[in-house]
């Protein structure tokens, strides 16, 4: 085997006298190395993507959110409190009741997600952050602090004392509406505050004091839609949705952000699997060019093939020369490609190479995985195009 791995190193350093074949050799090496930094560089561009698309829901989302499994809210009693307050591992948590509202103002109207919170909300999230004009919600007030495009849509401002805008409920009943009066449960309340977190959410959400959503639908003082609880950086998550599904039963679901945003994580996992396979395709191309370049030199080292022959190597050891040739020069190839991808990723992150707007700069993301990914693949397809060249050498090649 050593003396397979020798022969090889020299065949794959060494010069032919025929210079077509050295063209072709550093054509399919170019091609390997250029293939895999574009891997590379791909795959640091999604994931950076990955997490410039996630951060906006970072914003709003928690580390754990208790929905009910069936209806639309649930009961927290003083026993569920107590079992909360008992978990190890929470910092904090927020009560939420969440409900679709008509929202009118200046005669206009559009159906929005009222999100009624308590005061510990901007404890859990980082939501009040988000707001670009104007404040967050007072305690004991009906205000609403709504997101751009519905404010943009309904045609108000903030703190417009003059006019206010109206939410309406469908009050729970049967039988023919009469009158809106007796058919909604409606509050006048004041915007104080317009956020701006993502396109759909500034679209669809306002947000309200507990109390203000409480009494549109309603609802008793320990009863609300969901819980979002803040985690002690470094506790187990999975431990802690455990522990909250033991405390408050199977009338719950306890979920995390990737499961609140399972849409979205499905859809960019999706895009990079795609990218992956097609350039993994191109790579495939990259070393068809590797697989001519291996049968152009076993033809053209054929007397050196019958000297070995004849001097007792085996038509096996002769493959497996050419086999290590050929991983040999994808492998390397390959790892100068990545490094070389590695250079340019660490450019761009550093200095902002390429920019999405002037103040924005194209993201891009560093991690492990990338590496692995790129040289598990050039290995594997490197060994696999070898494997397929050096099985040309057949023993009437070598004998003739």
């Amino acid at each position: 085997m050593n003396v397979s791995l020798y022969i090889a190193k020299r065949y794959l350093f060494s010069k032919s006298s025929n210079n077509s074949i050295n063209i072709m050799t550093i054509i399919a090496a170019s091609g390997t190395v250029i293939a895999s930094a574009a891997l590379f560089i791909v795959l640091s561009g999604f994931a950076g993507l990955k997490t410039f698309s996630l951060e906006f829901s970072s914003f709003v989302d928690p580390d754990l959110k208790v929905v009910p499994s069936k209806r639309k809210s649930f009961t927290l009693s003083e026993k569920d409190v107590l079992a909360i307050q008992s978990i190890d591992g929470i910092q904090g948590y927020s009560k939420i009741i969440e409900e679709r509202v008509i929202l009118e103002f200046d005669n206009k109207h559009q159906i929005v997600t009222l999100k009624g919170v308590d005061e510990n909300f901007t404890k859990i999230t980082a939501i009040d952050s988000r707001i670009y004009y104007g404040n967050w919600l007072e305690r004991g007030t009906d205000q609403i602090v709504s997101g751009g495009g519905v404010s943009r849509k309904l045609s108000y401002g903030t703190l417009d004392l003059t006019r206010h805008q109206k939410i309406y409920v469908p009050k729970p009943g049967k039988g023919q509406i009469t009158s809106v009066k007796g058919a909604f449960t409606t509050v006048k309340a004041y915007n104080v505050g317009i956020l701006d977190i993502n396109e759909e959410l500034n679209n669809e959400y306002i947000f309200s004091n507990i109390e203000t959503a409480r009494y549109l639908l309603n609802y008793d003082d320990n009863q609300v839609s969901s819980l979002e609880f803040k985690l002690t950086t470094g506790v187990d998550q999975a431990e802690v949705a455990s522990a909250l599904q033991t405390a408050l039963g199977n009338a719950i679901e306890v979920k995390d952000r990737a499961q609140l945003n399972d849409a979205l994580y499905k859809m960019l996992n999706t895009e990079n699997v795609a990218v992956y396979l097609i350039f993994t395709l191109v790579i495939i191309i990259a070393l068809f060019n590797v697989i001519g370049a291996l049968i152009m030199m076993i033809l053209d080292k054929k007397e050196s093939i019958s000297t070995l022959f004849n001097l007792g190597t085996t038509t096996k050891d002769i493959r497996r020369i050419f086999f290590l040739q050929g991983s040999l020069m994808t492998i390397l190839a390959g790892t100068i490609g990545l490094a070389l991808g590695f250079i340019i990723v660490f450019l761009q992150k550093q200095f902002a190479l390429i920019m999405l707007t002037p103040s924005l700069p194209y993201p891009v993301e560093l991690k492990v995985v990338n590496f692995v990914i790129v040289i598990l693949t050039i290995v594997v397809l490197g060994l696999l195009a070898s494997k397929l060249a050096s099985q040309r050498i057949t023993k009437n090649l070598v004998k003739g």
